[in-house]
């Protein structure tokens, strides 16, 4: 029998059955596992099966290739948050996103760590200036880790390190000023917190990091297919663009 037990971030809830739920979840070491929760939409775990939460999982499935059973006892809410409608959009995004993309028992403890740390960052914030640029950097962090990853560090013209303010929607590397000349409108502008330049970016360039990395994501993971995934990215974009105005 396969087993797993460990510390998980509820990403993903789906009704199974008259009283049962599907849960995924991202591990640190297993990466994203899926289990059956039996009596999960029950009024006991309805709050500890919310996306964003921390919980403490155990899985038991009696082949590798069969969906286990899980239990689950409550680490950390953060179901407090979802009562903030642009928190909330933040949240449902970011766990659609990673239960979306995911493919399931190979580990990405790199992404572990980034998610715990924007589900934190939201807690503890008091506005989304505080925490979109993270947001946008694990958005950064999943396009590479799916092996789509931006070249940021080198002009993809001339290899230069240097005036480096561009990106090329197209071949997704940097583009230096000179090499940029008469093609700017053809470009995105490159905001210097994707490069770890700028530890507290304006509002302004999160929303120029968040359409670089929309564009990647809808072009290189979701194929434009997903589209109930895209209208979620989109309502957190247009509720950080208000906030901005």
């Amino acid at each position: 029998m396969a087993s797993l037990t460990a510390d998980a971030i509820v990403c993903a809830v789906r009704a199974h059955g008259e009283h049962g739920a599907i849960l995924r979840a991202l591990t640190r070491d297993a990466g994203l596992v899926a289990g059956y929760v039996r009596g999960g939409r029950s009024r006991r775990l309805r709050p500890i099966l919310v996306p964003g939460n921390l919980v403490a999982l155990e899985l038991r499935a009696r082949t590798e290739d069969q969906l286990g059973g899980a239990t689950v006892e409550m680490l950390e809410s953060r179901a407090p948050l979802l009562a903030e409608p642009l928190a909330a959009a933040a949240i449902d995004w970011i766990t659609s996103l990673t239960a979306s993309t995911l493919p399931e028992s190979q580990p990405y403890p790199a992404l572990y760590s980034a998610l715990s740390a924007v589900l934190d960052a939201i807690g503890a914030a008091s506005s989304a200036r505080q925490w979109a640029a993270a947001l946008t950097r694990y958005e950064l962090l999943l396009l590479a880790e799916l092996g789509f990853g931006l070249n940021l560090e080198e002009c993809v013209v001339t290899g230069s390190t240097d005036d480096l303010v561009f990106i090329s929607p197209k071949s997704g590397g940097a583009v230096s000023v000179g090499a940029a000349a008469g093609y700017e409108d053809r470009l995105f502008r490159l905001p210097p917190f994707l490069r770890g330049q700028d530890a507290s970016p304006p509002m302004g360039d999160v929303l120029d990091g968040l359409a670089i990395t929309g564009h990647f994501l809808d072009r290189d993971i979701l194929d434009g297919r997903n589209r109930d995934l895209l209208i979620v990215r989109e309502r957190l974009t247009g509720r950080l663009g208000r906030a901005v105005a």
